[in-house]
């Protein structure tokens, strides 16, 4: 996404994207859940996760534009110390008292990242940090939808939804159809399509404390990514932030674990 950002505008991208991974869900929700596919439960919660993710990918693409990448990634992952602060109010759930160290900390390395100015703010930096504010919702709602319907029933309706609510502002950056680079997008949607499946399927099966170290491996991908595709390396500040969000983010997904076990436990 962030190299078709030269050849074409942030909301087209991110319309083709979800319209891409629509075009190849759609057969194979058919396939597994039949025409209930097609009335899933709870529509209006799966729309507002949709827009969700509509204006999450937005604000992602124009930000990524000028942010380093691993930089980008490292901002995206504010979202599961803020699911930490929303959970009690959406889910209501109890949060682990030794968790909030841990949230102090992220929000402590996602600083170090930002580096914010307040008499200059990056605007672009702020937009990536949204992301991760509608990423947080989006997982709250993830927890709700999971347990209701197929994972590939609940990101096909995701991508619809967002596919829909981008087709209005779509019409002033559309470019002829003999300019769209095909390969890149058939790439990205294939790429989305399986992202969103799984992701939604890892967080209705399994534990935060069991995926948070593999979740963090995207931003280790990042670096790596940002060095050999874009040249860019974080200096010592952003390195030092993104220490700190790996290490607080799996802390606090343990011992939410825990804290969840032990009420298990007790009932």
């Amino acid at each position: 996404m962030k190299m078709m950002t030269v050849e074409m505008n942030p909301v087209f991208i991110a319309w083709l994207r979800f319209a891409g991974y629509v075009v190849l869900l759609l057969p194979l929700a058919l396939w597994r859940s039949g025409l209930q596919a097609l009335m899933p439960p709870r529509p209006v919660i799966q729309i507002i996760r949709g827009v969700l993710l509509a204006i999450g990918n937005v604000c992602f693409i124009i930000g990524v534009q000028y942010v380093d990448f691993a930089d980008a990634i490292a901002l995206i992952y504010v979202y599961p110390f803020l699911m930490i602060l929303f959970a009690p109010l959406v889910l209501g759930e109890r949060i682990a008292p030794s968790a909030w160290l841990g949230v102090f900390g992220g929000f402590t390395g996602v600083l170090l990242v930002m580096r914010p100015n307040p008499f200059n703010l990056d605007i672009y930096a702020l937009l990536i940090v949204m992301t991760g504010l509608m990423i947080s919702f989006q997982m709250l709602i993830n927890r709700k939808l999971g347990v209701l319907a197929d994972p590939i029933v609940i990101s096909l309706w995701g991508g619809l939804a967002a596919t829909l609510s981008l087709t209005p502002f779509v019409y002033d950056v559309w470019i002829p159809i003999s300019d769209w680079p095909y390969m890149m997008l058939i790439i990205l949607s294939i790429i989305s399509a399986l992202a969103q499946v799984f992701m939604v399927m890892a967080f209705t099966r399994g534990s935060a404390g069991l995926l948070a170290p593999f979740t963090y491996s995207e931003i280790v991908s990042a670096v790596v990514i940002g060095l050999v595709v874009f040249g860019t390396w974080p200096d010592i500040l952003a390195s030092s932030g993104i220490i700190l969000i790996i290490i607080s983010g799996i802390l606090v997904a343990r011992l939410q674990d825990k804290l969840t076990l032990r009420r298990r436990e007790k009932l």
